[in-house]
């Protein structure tokens, strides 16, 4: 099987039957010296590759352009299934992240404008008063995406597939490309 197509379908289950947000990921960058990882959303897949947004002078960002091997992890409890991804990041084109961020809620895109992200602040009033101020500018036009904020591509390398089994005998499946074709192994838990 495609790894593709299983990772879709346990994510349609996931849709179906995970009482939180089935597009939660744990998102792993390392910059030079560590490993760093976060919570972000799946907003996109795509025949290659699964798209999260971020703003790109955030250090998630700064990480990704120091080094574009990232990770990440999906764990559904309900559903007793993990997807672990592993692969390259590279940013997403214009055109699909103008069109993206234009979806998003006006609120979403202010703040977009108002913060940036991951530097230090002198207090909550001074981000509302950003929000204040990205509000008066943009009153009655529509909010252009900042060249910052962009969608970030993780194109997979290796799929695992984690399946829960009782006394610890899960079942894990790995996809792997060799030679531009997906190769699977069967791991013991």
């Amino acid at each position: 099987m495609n790894p593709f197509k299983k990772f879709n379908l346990w994510f349609s289950l996931a849709k179906k039957k995970h009482p939180f947000d089935h597009t939660a990921f744990a998102l792993g960058t390392a910059n030079k010296n560590q490993p760093h990882i976060r919570i972000v959303l799946l907003k996109l897949i795509l025949d290659d590759g699964f798209v999260f947004f971020t703003n790109l002078n955030s250090n998630k960002g700064k990480h990704i352009s120091l080094n574009n091997n990232l990770s990440m992890c999906f764990y559904w409890e309900s559903i007793k299934k993990q997807i672990r991804i592993v692969g390259k990041g590279s940013e997403l084109d214009r055109s699909n992240s103008d069109k993206y961020f234009a979806s998003r809620p006006r609120g979403s895109q202010i703040g977009a404008w108002a913060s940036e992200q991951s530097s230090k602040i002198p207090s909550q009033k001074f981000l509302k008063d950003r929000v204040d101020y990205y509000e008066n500018k943009f009153k009655g036009f529509d909010v252009p995406r900042p060249d910052h904020w962009s969608g970030i591509k993780i194109k997979p390398t290796e799929f695992e597939f984690w399946q829960h089994g009782d006394y610890r005998l899960h079942e894990r499946e790995v996809y792997f490309l060799k030679k531009k074709i997906w190769e699977k192994k069967i791991l013991s838990p």
